[in-house]
């Protein structure tokens, strides 16, 4: 039986992990819990180890030392143990491209469920539902390669959910993205949580990770330094600057004194939802 809203999912115990010809470790140790139902953020600088980590999660990489737990078990790396785990979690690489490969972004979707063993008639029922689920249904024909950054972007995000995953893990998911693709995909995102998917995802944006997350685990040198309620690690201008990450704007805001109110995670709801001044006031 899988866990309920707010127990552990899926947890990282003291990985360890060395690339071949490598110099170090790439992970050291590291610890991580991934509570489900919620949404985790993994902030770090560059080569910090978060995509190492996410490639640990759904059973890519095995570790040199440690162990992965699903449910409080020992992921498997056999080809039956990594078949349920794919399936437990869901793996969106940064690069749309690295995952798009068929002539269709609809036979694109329909691969995972038909190496599921899945009848015709059930993968066609979850093609049409993910495309519908994602607002790409007038992709579903089109080949991947005539498609916008943002459009591949969801298409290599339908491709998973196709196999209906538990954990939807997303390696920086907003690099690329314009403005506005960044706010479609969020709305996206934020529609799967709703429905009870439990989203793990990779970015260095802490602007992001603040507005967005409701947890955030800060990584340096292959550790995680500290992991908790995004507003509160986030908060934490010296364990941020362990990572090597910036402070949020609407903290920075803050802490220099600017009236901010506590419920405002970002720079945007804060003056979205300010009053309406009149002109003459002088302010």
């Amino acid at each position: 039986m899988g866990a309920r809203v707010g127990e552990v999912i899926l947890e990282a115990r003291g990985l360890v992990h060395r690339y071949p010809g490598g110099d170090g470790d790439t992970l050291r140790g590291l610890d991580l819990r991934v509570t489900a139902g919620r949404r985790l953020a993994l902030l770090g600088a560059n080569g910090a180890g978060k995509t190492t980590l996410l490639l640990h999660l759904n059973g890519t990489l095995r570790p040199r030392e440690g162990t992965v737990l699903l449910d409080g078990r020992p992921g498997r790396h056999d080809p039956a143990g990594l078949a349920a785990w794919r399936q437990t979690v869901g793996l969106v690489l940064q690069e749309p491209d690295d995952q798009l490969f068929a002539a269709s972004v609809a036979e694109d979707v329909s691969f995972g469920p038909l190496n599921l063993g899945l009848p015709e008639d059930e993968v066609a029922r979850r093609v049409s539902e993910t495309l519908e689920a994602l607002r790409i249904t007038p992709l579903g024909p089109r080949p991947p390669h005539l498609l916008s950054h943002g459009q591949r972007k969801r298409a290599a995000i339908a491709g998973i959910l196709a196999m209906r995953p538990r954990v939807l893990v997303l390696d920086e998911p907003t690099a690329g993205l314009d403005h506005l693709g960044k706010a479609h995909l969020l709305s996206t995102l934020s529609r799967l949580g709703e429905a009870g998917a439990t989203i793990v995802f990779s970015t260095h944006d802490v602007d992001l990770a603040h507005a967005w997350a409701d947890e955030a685990a800060l990584f340096a040198e292959g550790r995680v330094l500290g992991q908790g309620p995004a507003t509160e690690i986030l908060a934490d201008v010296a364990l941020l600057q362990s990572a090597r990450l910036g402070t949020p704007a609407v903290v920075a805001l803050r802490r220099a004194g600017v009236s901010v109110p506590d419920g405002a995670r970002s720079v945007e709801e804060w003056v979205g939802n300010r009053p309406n001044r009149h002109p003459s006031s002088g302010h």
